[in-house]
């Protein structure tokens, strides 16, 4: 009878469910890598980037998903900002912030927009947009709160005027993207 050449006869294991090799040597393979390690439709995750199994989205180290209870805080104090800036201070605020991904509230509130597909910071004509947008669903009857609805059952807590933009909104305490 002829042994199996697979077959390793003193651990009684074959090599390939031994342990592999920390040097990687030959006939040894690297280990696979951790579930943390894979994002969206199974890429690995860029370098400085980590996977939100809850969102399901890619994400720059040092931020989160804001919560719902920021971005509504956020809501208020943005009507509150329009009151004490006189409406033009706040514009020419956020005419300068938008450049930089946020709205003068997210400003203060250490809070940015994220572009999910390119993985960058939103561009001044992608916040344009998405406050454009902003300014004609809360005009639309419903429109406000078919896009609060929805910031609230997402998974990505987006609203309607993000997902036309094509942007989540991120908690950046530490502005590690600004």
């Amino acid at each position: 009878m002829t042994q199996d050449p697979g077959w390793n006869p003193s651990g009684g294991v074959p090599p390939y469910q031994q342990p592999a090799d920390p040097g990687f040597g030959p006939g040894a393979m690297p280990p696979a890598p951790g579930p943390m390690a894979m994002g969206m439709a199974g890429r690995p995750v860029p370098a400085g980037m980590y996977y939100d199994a809850n969102s399901l989205l890619t994400l720059p180290d040092g931020t989160e998903l804001a919560s719902h209870g920021r971005r509504i805080g956020a809501y208020f104090l943005s009507g509150l900002l329009w009151i004490v800036t006189l409406i033009i201070g706040y514009a020419i605020w956020g005419l300068i912030t938008w450049g930089k991904g946020r709205t003068p509230t997210q400003q203060l509130l250490h809070m940015r927009c994220w572009k999910v597909r390119e993985m960058t910071t939103a561009s001044w004509g992608t916040m344009f947009l998405r406050g454009l947008c902003m300014w004609l669903l809360d005009g639309i009857a419903f429109g406000g709160l078919i896009s609060f609805v929805l910031f609230l059952v997402n998974k990505d807590r987006r609203t309607l005027y993000d997902l036309v933009s094509g942007v989540v909104v991120l908690h950046d305490p530490n502005d590690v993207l600004g």
